[in-house]
Formats: structure tokens, sequence, C-alpha cells
């Protein structure tokens, strides 16, 4: 009853009602799209050609494409192209000077970074569907896996096809790319993450639907109670690490003003230990997906580098989790600045115990957040690759892996937090517990 009754005070909040129609309209209209096919092709062979690849390449595009590559539809790029302009742009934040001082120019260099970031997608999803056009066209031949034997996946092949899937799916990215920037701003939880988090979970049915299909007539009760309890498990260490946290002790400095006395309580400073999030796997999957892209333009040695980046291989896990932990280290230098949560800490007469303030207190903070950042990229490796490696011992679907799980959780309870931080502001109780105006979703100390 506590439960229901934290679920109906959602509706008693009018602009939180309003946030959440609103992104459960905008995906919805999303989820419609995916079903609407690009012009001169057969969605029908396309699916023949991803069933029988499984969990390979085209399996990984058509992940976080929510299904639209299966379908051939207008986002069958996806999300991915925004996301790679924003490593690209991030990495440059770190090298080229002027995108540097407008990062540090606060919200207004921000929207210039992210204009910079739109007018990447755009030539990023211009390459890329022209990519996809060929890699079409290469399907008819028998170029590409075995799609000879299930028919031409292009009906008209030339160059009106080329440029209409390129201005197609150009068009389809940046769609998509407002939509997740509408829910970000005017819906509840971060846009981008929503629409990858409602292609993976639209999967699961099917996911669900295959495994039975696969091992029809072979199902062990032992291997089901295994896969199961993989999933729980990743599940619930997820959660424990997400909430996880490293809290620093601040002491206020006491100071009189006029007859009052300010200051003289203590504080601290939360650092997470994956301050980065979903992040990391999903910049590390959009890299690793970028060589097949190279290689449909012919661009030497991206062949040989595509065929050697096999999803369940060696090199493909080892490649994989040395990008995970990489940008793990990168995301958090790039959010979290050190330098500027110590002059904020020396602006408010506020210090750490036994630690000077200013360069001292920037460099322990540095300190402690590189060694829970190191734990926790560790963390994220081991999240996406064990199930991963294990879901393949029991033929389970590519969908149930780590990376899928992490960012489902992940966005989840994002989503939990931002809906309970509004019920809590309004003096209402939270998702989380019954008989609390404060929120139960606590973090865990390391």
């Amino acid at each position: 009853m506590s439960a229901l009754s934290a679920f109906a005070n959602i509706g008693k909040v009018p602009e939180l009602r309003r946030r959440i129609l609103f992104t459960v309209v905008l995906l919805a209209v999303y989820r419609i799209g995916v079903f609407v096919t690009i012009p001169g092709v057969d969605r029908t062979v396309m699916n023949a050609v991803i069933h029988k690849q499984g969990g390979g390449l085209l399996g990984l595009f058509n992940m976080f494409s929510g299904g639209a590559l299966g379908n051939l539809s207008i986002f069958a790029l996806g999300i991915m192209p925004y996301v790679s302009a924003s490593i690209i742009l991030q990495l440059l934040t770190m090298v080229f000077k002027p995108l540097d001082e407008l990062r540090k120019e606060g919200e207004q260099g921000q929207r210039k970074i992210n204009q910079y970031t739109r007018y990447g997608t755009i030539a990023l999803s211009l390459v890329q569907g022209f990519g996809i056009a060929m890699s079409l066209e290469a399907m008819n031949n028998g170029d590409l896996s075995d799609s000879a034997a299930v028919g031409d996946v292009v009906t008209h092949a030339g160059w009106g096809f080329r440029l209409m899937s390129m201005l197609t799916l150009t068009t389809g990215t940046a769609f998509m790319m407002w939509v997740g920037e509408q829910i970000t701003e005017r819906g509840i939880g971060n846009g981008i993450s929503l629409l990858i988090f409602a292609g993976i979970v639209d999967g699961i049915p099917d996911g669900i639907a295959g495994y039975f299909a696969t091992n029809k007539g072979n199902i062990q009760p032992l291997n089901l109670a295994a896969v199961v309890t993989i999933v729980l498990a990743t599940v619930a260490t997820i959660v424990f690490f997400e909430r996880a946290q490293r809290r620093i002790p601040i002491y206020y400095a006491r100071r009189t003003v006029g007859r009052r006395i300010y200051g003289g309580q203590t504080a601290h400073l939360p650092l997470r230990v994956n301050t980065s999030g979903t992040i990391p796997p999903i910049f590390a999957s959009s890299l690793l997906m970028f060589p097949a892209t190279l290689a449909n333009f012919k661009v030497p040695g991206m062949a040989q580098l595509q065929s050697m980046l096999q999803r369940g291989d060696w090199a493909f896990n080892t490649f994989y989790v040395l990008l995970i932990i990489f940008f793990c280290h990168f995301y958090t230098a790039v959010t979290f600045q050190p330098v500027d949560v110590a002059d904020n800490l020396k602006k408010q007469q506020a210090f750490i115990p036994s630690v000077r303030q200013g360069k001292q207190t920037a460099d322990y903070i540095d300190y402690v957040l590189t060694r829970i950042t190191f734990g926790g990229s560790l963390y994220v490796a081991v999240v996406c690759i064990v199930p991963s490696i294990i879901s393949q011992q029991f033929h389970v679907p590519f969908r149930w892996g780590g990376t899928s799980i992490m960012i489902v959780v992940g966005v989840a309870l994002d989503t939990v937090n931002q809906i309970e931080a509004h019920l809590i502001t309004r003096n209402y109780e939270g998702l989380s517990g019954a008989g609390a105006r404060t929120s139960r979703i606590r973090a865990r100390k390391d």
C-alpha cells in the first residue's frame, strides 16, 4: 500500500506529471519511427541477415539503434553519431585551447559546444549514411555475410539510392537528437540515454522468445536458473556500485557578521565511485563500431581491423575493457574539476581537515577521485564483460549482455532519482519508501 501511495504522489505534482507524459509521448514517437523504412529496401531480408549473424557487429549496431537497423528504418543510425560527435568534441577540449576556453565560460560556452556537437552529428550522419548505403548494396552482391541466400536488400541500387539514404538517415538522426534534447530539457531523465534505454528494453521480449526458440526441447532448468542468477547478481552489483560514494569531510569556519555567528558546521563532499555512469560503455561500443564504417569506404587496414574485432573474441574484449577504463577516467576528468571545487570551498571558508586550502585541497581531491575512479572503472569493465562471456556459454541473446543491463539499470536509477527529487522538493513521499520526506535512496560509503 505504501508503494502504491508513493506512486500516486506523482499525479499530485502537475509539473512532474506533465514531464513524465511528455517523455512517454516522445519515446512513443521514436518507437513508431523505428518501423518507418527508408525508400528502396527490403527490411525482411535485412532482418534475416541480422538474425543469421546473431550477436555480431550488425547485432551491436541493431541494439543501439533499438532494432531500427534490422527494420532499415529512418532511425537506423540511432543516436550513435551524436555520441561519437560528443566524444570528438570532448577530446578536442583537452587539446584545443579555444574549445577549452569555451568550456570554462560556463553555460554560454556549453551552448556553443553543444551547437558544434550538433554540426558534428550531421557530418558524421552523412558519412555513416553513405557507408550504410554502400554496405546494403554490397549485400546485394553477396560481398557481406550470406545475404545472397535470402534475397536482395536494395531493390534499386545506384547513386539515387545512396543520396536518398544519406538524406533520410541524417534526417532521422537529427530528429532523434532533437527528441533527446527535448526530453532532457522538458521531460524527465537524460533524453539521449533514455532513447538507448527504450531500444534495449523493447528487445527484451524478443530476446526471451529467441532464447526459448533457439533452445527448444533442450532447455536445462539449471542453465536457466544460472542465467537468471547472473542477471539478478549483475543488477544488484550495478545498483550497489552506482550508489557507492566516498564522502570527504568538510568543515566550515566560524565567522561573525554583526551580532550573528555563521559557519562552524560539518558537511561532506560526496565523490561517486562511478562518476561517469553509463557513458564509458556507450562510448567504447561506439568506437568499436567505427572501423566497420571506415571499412565500407575501403580505408586501408580497416577491413582487417574489423575482422579482428569480432564480438566475443579476446581482441574485442581486451579493447573493450581498455576503452572502458580510459573513458571512465577521461569523462571524470572532463566533468569534475578539483581545482574549481577547491576554489569554491575556499570562497565559502570551508576546508578539509589536515589539508591546506587551495592547491593542496585540489591535489587531495584529485588523488582520492583518481583512486576511486580506478576501482569504478574496473567495476564497469567487469559488469560489461563477464555476463556477456558467461551468457555466450548458455547461448543467451546479446541484448542480455552486461553492457545492456548496465545501461538499462543505470538510466532507470537516474530517472527514478529525478522523479524522487521532484517529489521531495514539494514535500511528497518519495518512490523509495513510505513515511519520509527525504530520499530513501541513499548512497553507500565505499
